[in-house]
């Protein structure tokens, strides 16, 4: 290898180094728990059949008979979605607030009676999808996957950099592992191939998980995520987003659906002074809660009680609609909120999202796949691609094996560092004496940090510590030996 090219391999394996140290513990997280999210179906029927499964029956409860039953075994739960059965021998199920927890509730369709409940927050699924999505820190741990899934991206580049063929004929170690090989050899065999084979779908991966993030995501949504402004007009719309709807352990309305406004429902003449009425008491009175939905006791809520369309009318509407069976029900948060009729659909192209009005009934919006835009229906393929729903059972296969590539491409990686690193430092590949300019290289990292401003502020600290603290630490090494 001639020096120049020397330089600039030493030099970007530095930084292949830094991104790994950094990113491969993710890699491995994020890897393990989206094998676990990845079989959520399979691993759902397997631990809770009592929960998931009833005997099917020819006549069945009306939605509002099932949330009576589920009120009389809990009186003070809130609703907060309702998921009508799937299928005949699928149960029913009420997502609840009690205190501070969030729970599902499973009711046998035909008879009403409660079969069970689940934390939805404290189960292996919800626990799986949490971790994944923000390491079950809120914005904080979303901030630092975002930032890692951002350093994959430089991981990758400088991987295949590094791997790119540079002697004498042969595939060995390059398309696969040499068997004769030992040791670290061997190992960087396997980080090196297995890399290569997934770094294809790794890149999928990344760029499809950066539309969830929570800063990223939402810029890219904000550009990109634009309906005719026809679908609105005339209709009045309320403050929050439809993202308010989504949590990180539960997704209620699809990716392009999120930065829409969520309509208002239009008030009744007989409501309309309570609400004239509202606007003298203080801020705090009137909070944006479900409750309404489910206790009749005071007042203001049986008369909203009397005006509100039943849930079971909504099922109706979804069903002559013609949504596909899978949906929830999001009730109305207070007033002026709307009924959300909302599927997060394994196939993207029967997305859908109705927004409905408490008191009329009518259909204020409804959005489907052929409304969305051309970004949109990308990123949401390649969502339902990232979550292995999209062809079945084959594509979780694909998947997992993708998921163990990534896995074993981390594993292998941190391995070869901790076998040659010397006890008590650190052992990042030294400086060439002299740094190549390197003007390629830094335009892709220029433009990597343009495009992700949260990775880019990291690369300029990165930057900054290499050149004042670890250079010159590994310097003094060098000259002390």
């Amino acid at each position: 290898m001639k020096n120049r090219e020397s330089s600039h391999y030493q030099r970007i394996w530095r930084w292949h180094f830094y991104a790994g140290l950094f990113v491969a513990p993710f890699l491995i997280l994020l890897s393990l728990t989206g094998i676990v999210y990845l079989f959520k179906p399979q691993l759902d029927n397997l631990m809770y059949p009592e929960l998931m499964k009833v005997t099917p029956a020819s006549q069945t409860l009306s939605a509002d008979a099932l949330w009576a039953e589920a009120r009389t075994a809990m009186p003070d739960a809130s609703l907060s979605k309702y998921l009508p059965p799937v299928s005949p021998d699928a149960s029913a199920q009420f997502i609840v607030r009690q205190g501070g927890r969030e729970l599902t509730l499973f009711l046998d369709p035909a008879s009403g009676a409660l079969l069970g409940a689940l934390d939805n927050q404290w189960n292996l699924q919800a626990v799986a999808r949490a971790l994944h999505a923000e390491l079950l820190l809120g914005t904080t741990g979303d901030r630092v996957i975002e930032l890692a899934a951002g350093w994959g991206i430089v991981l990758l580049i400088s991987g295949l950099y590094l791997w790119w063929p540079r002697k004498g004929p042969g595939v060995g170690g390059i398309l696969w592992p040499r068997m004769n090989q030992r040791g670290r050899l061997w190992w960087r065999d396997l980080h090196a191939v297995v890399g290569f084979w997934g770094a294809g779908f790794l890149l999928l991966l990344l760029l499809s998980g950066m539309t969830w993030t929570g800063f990223w995501g939402d810029q890219f949504a904000n550009v990109w995520n634009r309906f005719p402004a026809a679908m609105w007009n005339q209709v009045p719309a309320s403050t929050p987003l439809a993202r308010s709807l989504n949590q990180a352990h539960d997704q209620t309305v699809p990716w392009a659906m999120e930065n829409t406004p969520m309509p208002s429902s239009t008030l009744p003449d007989e409501m309309a002074s309570m609400a004239m009425a509202d606007t003298a008491m203080p801020p705090s009175s009137a909070g944006h809660d479900h409750s309404a939905m489910n206790h009749g006791g005071e007042h203001e809520g049986m008369v909203m009680a009397e005006h509100r369309i039943s849930l079971q009318q909504v099922v109706e509407l979804a069903n002559e609609r013609q949504v596909t069976p899978g949906y929830s029900i999001t009730p109305p948060a207070g007033k002026s909120g709307v009924y959300t009729i909302a599927l997060f659909a394994d196939d993207p192209r029967n997305d859908a999202t109705l927004h409905i009005d408490q008191y009329s009934g009518k259909v204020l919006a409804d959005v489907r796949w052929q409304d969305y835009s051309l970004v949109a229906k990308t990123v949401e393929t390649g969502v339902m691609l990232h979550t292995g729903k999209l062809y079945g059972w084959p594509h979780q296969l694909a998947m997992l094996l993708i998921c163990l590539m990534v896995l074993l491409s981390a594993v292998s990686g941190l391995w070869i560092w901790w076998s040659r690193r010397p006890q008590g430092r650190l052992a990042a590949p030294p400086l060439p004496a002299k740094l190549p300019p390197m003007r390629g290289a830094i335009a892709v990292l220029v433009l990597l940090g343009i495009c992700f401003p949260l990775v880019g502020a990291s690369m300029v600290v990165i930057w900054l510590l290499d050149t004042l603290l670890f250079s010159r630490r590994t310097l003094k090494v060098a000259r002390a030996s």
